[in-house]
């Protein structure tokens, strides 16, 4: 049995210094609920927090967080699949776009239907995954600007995602000259500069980020407190709103080198244990939870005396002959884990959620 934990209280800390720190800048921004996978029991935490713009990039998620809260305005992140326009009109209040036909069919479906949807045209900044090449721009939007029941709210970048290209201020600078262009050329107003996500957040509290970025989009740093610039922890925000947490099913004294020829294993490594110790052994447990939930690059035991030997599909080998307490079959190993483990896990039909105010629900499922 294995599960994932929400502490309400660390959200909630998480939220509030993310709040202040916008609050003080003059910036609005949304939530980005795309880790959570559409997962009920933690939207509800989240969509009780008291902002009212979410962000996802599945409709199928949005479409849960219509039904938990009507009134919230949601955003579709990514580019406007054309097989999923009228999803998009159902479900989302705003869409980020790219493509002009993609538009045009928006515009079609959304004067059939006597509906006004907003739009947020993403600009390409150097990261070279969605946006509008800034050559182009101009021709883009004497396109667009016209078309019927759509509404452009915004221009806005990603970066840092696929490539690992940064913010700065020059890019933000950029964002907002090709704002003032498209201004001036078509004679309409834009009002959202959304040139913000986690990564940029370390720009605002170094006083970097030019006053004109009004829209952030954040996740990472209100779940995991993560200043995702250079991977450090944010003082004053909660590192483990979310923990794993896997029962041992299984105790045993063992070699620390296996038996037999050594081939490939199922993730294609070949391993060395030439500098393993000859006729060594050490106290192991197996643990419930594998390859098939998460990597295991992407969790740590918080028992820093438990090492973690390696996994299969649906099992996880842990060292534990230098353990800090004396583990037996039945108890749960709890672990801290990062955004693309808590991805993976929420991902995983395998692993039960569960939240409440400490985050230390019951375990064990008698």
């Amino acid at each position: 049995m294995s599960i994932v934990t929400l502490n309400r209280d660390k959200l909630i800390q998480n939220f509030n210094f993310l709040q202040k720190l916008f609050s003080e800048n003059n910036i609005e921004w949304s939530v980005v609920t795309k880790v959570l996978c559409g997962n009920e029991t933690f939207l509800k935490e989240v969509l009780s927090l008291p902002i009212d713009e979410f962000c996802d990039s599945r409709i199928s998620n949005l479409e849960k967080i219509k039904v938990l809260s009507p009134n919230s305005q949601t955003v579709y992140i990514k580019p406007v699949p054309l097989t999923f326009v009228e999803d998009i009109l159902s479900y989302a209040d705003v869409s980020f776009n790219t493509e002009i036909n993609t538009l045009k069919l928006i515009s079609q479906k959304a004067v059939s239907i006597n509906t006004v949807h907003k739009t947020v045209i993403m600009i390409e900044m150097g990261e070279l995954r969605e946006g509008v090449v800034r050559e182009r721009l101009l021709d883009f939007f004497a396109k667009v600007k016209d078309l019927p029941s759509i509404k452009i709210v915004g221009i806005g970048t990603n970066l840092t995602c696929m490539n690992g290209v940064l913010p700065d201020y020059g890019k933000m600078k950029e964002l907002y000259e090709c704002r003032n262009e498209v201004e001036k050329m078509f004679g309409i107003d834009i009002a959202y500069i959304s040139g913000g996500a986690s990564v940029a957040i370390p720009l605002i509290m170094s006083g970097e980020m030019p006053e004109y970025i009004n829209h952030f989009r954040v996740g990472e740093t209100l779940f995991f407190g993560t200043n995702v610039y250079d991977h450090s922890d944010i003082e004053g925000m909660c590192q483990d709103v979310f923990k794993l947490h896997a029962e041992i099913i299984e105790i045993k004294e063992k070699p620390n080198i296996p038996e037999g020829k050594l081939g490939y294993n199922l993730t294609g490594e070949k391993k060395d244990f030439s500098v393993e110790p000859k006729n060594s052994t050490s106290k192991r447990a197996i643990i419930d939870v594998g390859l098939l939930e998460m990597n295991l690059k992407d969790l740590k035991p918080i028992d820093e005396s438990l090492k973690i030997v390696g996994g299969s599909s649906d099992m996880l080998v842990l060292d534990i002959e230098d353990a800090h307490r004396n583990y037996k079959v039945g108890d749960f190993i709890t672990f801290n884990i990062n955004y693309m483990g808590l991805l993976s896990l929420m991902n995983s039909d395998y692993v039960e959620k569960k939240t409440g105010k400490t985050g230390r629900e019951q375990l064990n499922p008698a």
